[in-house]
């Protein structure tokens, strides 16, 4: 099948029967402005070093701010989280209003209580069609055991018991 027969639509139920973990990845400008965003394109590329890939829309109001940050921090959410999913894949002037969070690495917010956060240098972006390709360098890391939010077929969920 070429390219043009493809309906993104469909294409997009179809890429909905796969489950994913929920992020939100988040980033300061050089010139001080932040950015959050939630992501589920995100995944290892590699151990040794330690790379971790993330794509961004092109169309974000926020991909000025990635491609120009130094260091981004990718916080995998928890099954409690959804409200931080929802708040940061919503337009807003202000996604960082009333909550806390810390400087981490390269001054990227650093938001507590996540089930994992890698505190990233950016170490390279590339074009993929209407994405950016992030990677980044893992530089500090943390984890906890808690359970993660998902994401399968357009509604939100947590995985079962161990």
């Amino acid at each position: 099948m070429n390219g043009s027969a493809i309906d993104p639509r469909d294409l997009r139920r179809a890429l909905a029967g796969f489950p994913t973990g929920v992020t939100v990845v988040t980033a300061r400008a050089p010139d001080g402005r932040l950015a959050g965003v939630t992501v589920n394109s995100f995944c290892s590329v590699s151990l040794a070093p330690p790379l971790l890939l993330w794509c961004l829309s092109k169309n974000a109001p926020s991909c000025s701010i990635f491609a120009a940050a130094s260091h981004f921090a990718i916080h995998v959410l928890a099954a409690d989280q959804k409200h931080l999913s929802k708040r940061f894949s919503s337009p807003s002037t202000d996604k960082f209003a009333e909550l806390e969070f810390s400087d981490g690495l390269g001054l990227a917010p650093v938001i507590d209580g996540t089930v994992a956060t890698f505190e990233c240098r950016r170490a390279e972006q590339h074009a993929g069609g209407d994405h950016l390709i992030l990677i980044g360098e893992v530089e500090r890391y943390h984890y906890t055991e808690r359970h993660p939010l998902l994401f399968h077929g357009g509604d939100y969920g947590i995985p079962a018991p161990r």
